[in-house]
């Protein structure tokens, strides 16, 4: 008998569960046309954060020895196994670094000048669809307004063409149906603003120490021999 009450309270919950599932995608359709640009909005965000979650990360990962190893080398004038250690990384420090053992022999500022250039793409690199994600953080509740208003329009519409008194329940279905549009608009946007300004800060912590990096490397430059 326990057995049988617990059987059914579990397939009381998963009903209860499916019902409430069913509800939510109800009250999205309802939201009208203007969900669909919101969804995919939505979409398009999540791929630009966990795309660029995933670049970042990788860009990020170098050895804790990296540039004590190339200090090693270059100190020692071995110059292309200074070359091997920065091309078996894909971090852009190890890029910005393998360009300038490369111009090692030149003037200081032209070494100084190719490693910036490697800096700036890099750094382009990294930055690559942040923009699509603030704006995608500014449009998604502007779209969202836009279709409250116009299902406001709707509503006003509907009940400007009943006869005699206007029922409390279309008036009410009519404005939350309205409003629809406006909360998810906000929560797409809330969710890629948090997800812009997360990556936004990621990249400035590389930045940093692809710049610490590049100095320590120009300072090693002019130590005396």
């Amino acid at each position: 008998m326990d057995l049988l009450q617990i059987t059914t309270t579990q397939l009381d919950t998963l009903s209860t569960g499916g019902q409430e599932q069913v509800r939510i995608i109800e009250l999205l359709v309802k939201g009208g046309f203007m969900m669909v640009p919101i969804f995919l909005l939505s979409i398009l965000a999540v791929y630009i954060f966990v795309e660029r979650m995933l670049t970042i990360k990788k860009a990020s990962q170098i050895g804790d020895g990296f540039f004590e190893n190339v200090k090693g080398l270059v100190l020692k004038g071995d110059i292309n196994a200074a070359k091997i250690v920065c091309a078996q990384s894909s971090s852009p420090i190890a890029r910005m670094i393998e360009k300038g053992v490369s111009r090692l022999g030149g003037e200081l500022k032209n070494i100084e000048a190719s490693i910036e250039n490697v800096g700036k793409i890099e750094i382009y690199k990294l930055e690559k669809n942040l923009s699509l994600l603030a704006t995608i953080s500014g449009a998604a509740p502007m779209i969202g307004f836009l279709g409250t208003v116009t299902g406001m329009i709707r509503a006003f519409m509907a009940i400007a063409q009943e006869e005699g008194t206007v029922s409390p329940k279309l008036l009410s279905s009519g404005i939350y149906e309205a409003m629809l549009t406006t909360a998810a608009g906000l929560f797409v946007g809330i969710i890629a603003y948090l997800g812009y300004n997360y990556l936004v800060t990621r990249v400035q912590k590389l930045i940093y120490r692809m710049e610490y990096t590049s100095i320590n490397f120009m300072d090693l430059l002019q130590e005396p021999q």
